[in-house]
């Protein structure tokens, strides 16, 4: 076996868990890029928002109920609005009980959602759980740790975008998982909390909450660690991938997340887009976008080539990118006054430059 008896047994095990957190930071950030431009179309877009809110609270709520589940506490009550949620447990439990139903509370809605996802996922790509040890010789050092993590999230990744860009939205079961993974991006977390939004849900808010919990019992989170470790020296004992496997399938919840937040963030920015388009027009790149996918489809059901659903993908996306920018150019003074602006300036500039 390779490497020091120091980077095995204790260095090599945080690899994974250091390529979750990094994912689990990112995956933060995104959200936060979110939060932002719902804030910047809150004014015009009160009930998409409160939508999005409700999907953040729904997540958080069921996730609670998860928890309560779990631990075998029960559920005696169940409220949810578009403002705040709630979970009350038949039985009192406390210590262990009472800490695990937090943690599914504060950590499980950036992982339980995706999870449902990530089952709806292999229902719709083949992917091989073996691939990501059979790639390369098992190494069980830090390095070999981290080199297993990385195949395992590329493996993934691969699969996943060659699914989006071979989607075809004519098929429910694509339609239907694109659906879900915008719901998923829209309410991975809540804006805020309360009805007067007191409590605002941002990127200290989730660390706080994560470090609180850590630091009210540190003795669990010790131990959740030893567990960690004795799973990374059983794997060693039976030479085995289920470590890196485990933290992996933590780091693909991760990246679903993170790519369901970037479409998202698109759509919320086309609005955001639109709202500088008057009237009716404003509508228009909205409407491009399923007309101009079903006339291609018709187009190439009676003109056949390769790669259909991928063209018509991109090319829908083009079209609608292209329209919005001449709606702009023609329906707004935007362009044209940060034409005029560049004008005044080179102008000014001139005139200096012959007075010097």
């Amino acid at each position: 076996m390779e490497g020091s008896i120091i980077d095995i047994l204790i260095f090599a095990p945080l690899a994974p868990i250091l390529g979750v957190m990094l994912f689990w930071f990112i995956q933060l950030l995104f959200i936060e890029s979110e939060k932002y431009l719902l804030s910047k179309i809150r004014p015009k877009h009160e009930p998409l928002c409160r939508f999005t809110n409700f999907l953040g609270i729904l997540f958080q709520t069921i996730s609670h109920a998860l928890g309560y589940t779990v631990t075998k506490s029960g559920i005696s009550d169940f409220y949810i609005s578009v403002e705040y949620g709630k979970v009350a447990p038949k039985k009192e439990k406390k210590g262990a009980f009472e800490w695990i139903s937090n943690a599914f509370l504060f950590i499980g809605p950036f992982f339980i959602p995706a999870f449902l996802l990530l089952l709806c996922l292999f229902l719709l790509i083949n992917f091989d759980f073996a691939s990501t040890s059979q790639t390369l010789e098992l190494k069980y050092t830090f390095g070999g740790q981290i080199t297993a993590f990385g195949i395992g999230l590329y493996s993934f990744t691969k699969n996943f975008f060659e699914l989006l860009f071979t989607l075809d939205l004519l098929h429910p079961g694509h339609l239907g998982f694109l659906l879900l993974l915008i719901f998923l991006g829209m309410g991975i977390r809540p804006s805020y909390i309360g009805e007067k939004k007191i409590e605002k849900v941002d990127m200290l808010y989730e660390l706080k909450n994560v470090w609180n919990l850590i630091k009210n019992k540190p003795s669990y989170f010790i131990i959740l660690f030893l567990i960690a470790y004795i799973v990374f020296y059983l794997s060693i004992f039976f030479n085995q991938n289920w470590y890196v496997t485990l933290f992996t399938i933590f780091g693909w919840l991760s990246i679903i997340s993170i790519i369901s937040i970037i479409i998202t963030n698109l759509i919320l920015y086309l609005v955001k887009t639109t709202d500088d388009i008057p009237r009716f027009w404003k509508v228009v790149p909205f409407v491009i976008l399923p007309v101009s996918y079903i006339l291609l489809r018709l187009l190439f059901l009676y003109y056949p080539v390769d790669f259909t659903t991928t063209i018509s993908l991109i090319i829908m996306i083009l079209l609608t990118v292209i329209v919005t920018y001449i709606l702009l150019y023609t329906k707004t003074n935007k362009f044209k006054f940060k034409l005029g602006i560049k004008l005044l300036k080179k102008k000014i500039k001139d005139d200096t430059d012959e007075r010097g």
